[in-house]
């Protein structure tokens, strides 16, 4: 490795140059700066990335037309900047991501990356954080690391030989941190619902936010769980010292957490640090629809931002308005779905903190269908469970209505009679 300050490394990026960054808890913000700094002098430079932590310098106005800012997941940090059209979203499944970078036609310049000080061995650990990025490694040109003595060396496939980097910069600074979120009286309510289609020896896919943390807390009677998932959480961490995950009745990778990236606290990051129980693997592994599929018990744990009475899921956008991404919503629900036992689950509230129901007639005009209904197996609000799968219209539109909030059901019997065949 040649150790040289953020912008002296950013040289060798060029105008029309493409760029990938690490993301997550990962997130090389310092390079993100001097990659910014940069582009002032350049144009049509391209940075892909999937969700990112910290500053976002690259979506600044005077940047538009020299770096454009493309991402497979949108954060609340770039949320505003897509919706401006300073920053774009590429619609992409997770498990395809590494594909989408090892295209014959994708070219890539350089790869920006923070990881772990070499071992002893010559190895640096990639930490908390994989995705596509083994893939982006692989393709760029140039290899460009934040070495922090601060990232955990995780285990898996996160290890990478230092003749893999080019360029070095040294920085010794927390990772981004996210404490668990407490759950509240609704949330609690709707994490029971989510808990009762949950069985001992089960293998999960839970993600970060009050409704898979409150989930979380709520399996410590559980038995033998596994873990197999895009993403981890302090939960995760809590239940596996408190010996509910054991991982002995998963298909693959028993006793093992598997996961692609990581987002919790300090205290998580210290958990994975040098942890054989805990497996980092690329994100066409995790998100595998043939990999998740022979779990047994698969159950996967998703959030919406709204559901029509068909059983549509819209968890991208709001109408035309971005809000995340498809991420790997998909990759799970059909994956657990298609497993002996499995079970899907889309969780959410019956409405908005502004009192707009999120169980609707139609979906917003303009948004993505993120799960169609053709997939969506189990749907859960602090109402109950609405059991879908292979349900009439006419039905699922009646289970539905029944999940809802009380004081929008009325409203919402009388749309179905107009627009449901059969209701």
């Amino acid at each position: 490795m040649k150790w040289v300050t953020p912008d002296e490394a950013m040289t060798v990026i060029q105008s029309n140059d493409q760029v990938y960054c690490q993301g997550m808890a990962s997130t090389p913000t310092e390079l993100l700066a001097a990659l910014s700094r940069r582009c002032q002098e350049l144009s049509g430079v391209k940075l892909y990335h999937l969700h990112l932590e910290g500053p976002t310098p690259q979506v600044a106005h005077e940047l538009k037309g020299r770096l454009s800012d493309i991402s497979l997941f949108v954060g609340n940090n770039l949320r505003q900047a897509v919706n401006e059209g300073r920053a774009y979203y590429l619609p992409l499944f997770l498990s395809d991501v590494p594909w989408f970078i090892r295209r014959s036609e994708f070219t890539l310049k350089a790869c920006l990356i923070q990881v772990s000080p070499p071992d002893r061995h010559g190895f640096v650990s990639l930490g908390p954080t994989i995705e596509g990025i083994l893939a982006a490694i692989e393709k760029a040109d140039v290899v460009i690391a934040e070495v922090n003595p601060q990232v955990p060396r995780t285990l898996g496939w996160a290890h990478l030989p230092v003749s893999a980097i080019d360029y070095a910069v040294h920085v010794d600074r927390p990772l981004a941190s996210h404490e668990p979120l407490s759950s509240g009286p609704l949330y609690q309510t709707i994490a029971q619902n989510v808990a009762a289609l949950i069985e001992d020896r089960s293998t999960l896919q839970v993600g970060i936010g009050r409704i898979p943390d409150a989930v979380l807390r709520l399996l410590r009677h559980h038995h033998d769980l596994g873990i197999h998932s895009e993403m981890i959480s302090d939960g995760v961490m809590d239940l596996a010292e408190a010996g509910v995950i054991t991982g002995r009745y998963k298909a693959l990778n028993r006793e093992q957490i598997v996961t692609t990236f990581a987002l919790g606290s300090s205290r998580l990051y210290r958990f994975m640090d040098d942890n054989p129980s805990i497996a980092m693997c690329s994100v066409d592994y995790t998100n595998s629809t043939t990999i998740i599929r022979q779990h047994p018990q698969m159950v996967s744990i998703n959030s919406a931002l709204e559901v029509d009475i068909t059983g549509q899921v819209a968890a991208e956008s709001i109408g035309s308005r971005m809000i995340s991404g498809v991420g790997g919503q998909m990759d799970f629900v059909r994956g657990a779905t298609l497993a002996h036992k499995g079970r899907s689950i889309i969780a959410l509230p019956s409405q908005t903190g502004t009192g707009v129901s999120r169980i609707v007639a139609a979906l917003t005009s303009g948004a993505a269908v993120t799960t169609t209904r053709n997939h969506v197996q189990f749907v859960v609000t602090e109402y109950g469970i609405a059991s879908l799968h292979g349900q009439t219209l006419d039905e699922r539109a009646r289970r539905l209505i029944a999940i809802a909030h009380p004081e929008d059901r009325e409203k919402l019997l009388m749309q179905a009679r107009l627009i449901v065949p059969g209701f």
